[in-house]
C-alpha cells in the first residue's frame, strides 16, 4: 500500500520567511513605452535613491515624475533637485534664520491613490506634491495623455508578469536564485525594449500600422531588432 503525503503549500509567511520578499522597481517614458531603468531590492529608500541613481543618469531634463503614494519618491526626488534659499540680516537682535533647502521650481511630481474594497478599486484620486496645477497640465498637453496616472507603468508590469512565471502572484513559481532572476529579468526587459513591438506605438493617424519598439519609438535604434540580431553580438552594457 502507498500513501501519498499531504502537499504542503507556501503561504505568504513561509515564503517571506524562507526566502525574502524582493521588489521590482522600474521607469517608464510614457510617450515611447521604454523602460529606462529598473532595480531589484527591497521596498526602501535607499533601493529608491539607486533607482533614481540610475534613471537621472539617462534623462536629460527634469521630467514629469508621477508615482504611488510610496513616500519614498518624495525624499529622493527633493534629494535631487533642491536648492538652498538664505535670508538676508534684518539688523534686528537675536540669530538670523538659519537658510533652509526648497523644492526647485521646475520640478514637477504627482502621486495616485486608489481606494480598495475587497481587491477591488473603487475610486482613484491624484494629488500634486511638487508644481502646480498649471505647470503639469502643460507637460500633459505635451503627451499624449491627458491626465495624470501610473497606466503605463502597470501595463508594462502585467506584460513583465505574462513574459516570467516567476512574477505571477500568487503561485509557488517564485523565483529562488537571486543571480538568476536578475539575469533573466535584464532579458525580458531587452527584450521588451528592443524586439516586442507594440500596437499602440504602431499605430500612426491616417490609421496605418507601421509596427514599432519602444527602442524605435525613443529613436534608440534606427530599426527594429529581431532575436536572432540582438544575440548575434556580443553587448556591451555601461
Amino acid at each position: 500500500m502507498v500513501f501519498r503525503s499531504k502537499k504542503k503549500a507556501l503561504s505568504e509567511e513561509d515564503i517571506k520567511l524562507n526566502y525574502g520578499r524582493t521588489w521590482i522597481w522600474t521607469a517608464i517614458d510614457p510617450v515611447s513605452r521604454l523602460l529606462l531603468c529598473h532595480h531589484v531590492g527591497d521596498r526602501t529608500l535607499d533601493e529608491c535613491r539607486e533607482l533614481f541613481k540610475t534613471l537621472l543618469s539617462r534623462v536629460d531634463n527634469k521630467p514629469l515624475f508621477v508615482s504611488d503614494e510610496l513616500s519614498h519618491y518624495k525624499t529622493v526626488i527633493f534629494e535631487n533637485f533642491n536648492h538652498t534659499v538664505e535670508f538676508p540680516r534684518t539688523g534686528n537682535p537675536g540669530r538670523p534664520k538659519k537658510p533652509i533647502q526648497v523644492i526647485d521650481s521646475d520640478v514637477d511630481y504627482a502621486v495616485v491613490h486608489k481606494t480598495r474594497e475587497k481587491g477591488t478599486i473603487v475610486d482613484v484620486c491624484t494629488k500634486i506634491v511638487f508644481g502646480t496645477e498649471d505647470t503639469i497640465k502643460e507637460r500633459l498637453n505635451k503627451t499624449i495623455s491627458n491626465k495624470i496616472n501610473t497606466a503605463y507603468i502597470e501595463r508594462s508590469n502585467l506584460t513583465l508578469r505574462q513574459n516570467d512565471a516567476h512574477l505571477q502572484r500568487k503561485t509557488i513559481k517564485f523565483s529562488k536564485e537571486m543571480d538568476f532572476f536578475k539575469a533573466k529579468l535584464n532579458i525580458i526587459i531587452f527584450h521588451y525594449n528592443f524586439i516586442k513591438t507594440h500596437l499602440s506605438l504602431s499605430i500612426k493617424a491616417d490609421k496605418r500600422i507601421t509596427l514599432r519598439t519602444p527602442a524605435l519609438k525613443a529613436n534608440i535604434v534606427k530599426n527594429n531588432w529581431t532575436v536572432k540580431y540582438a544575440f548575434m553580438y556580443p553587448i556591451l552594457i555601461q
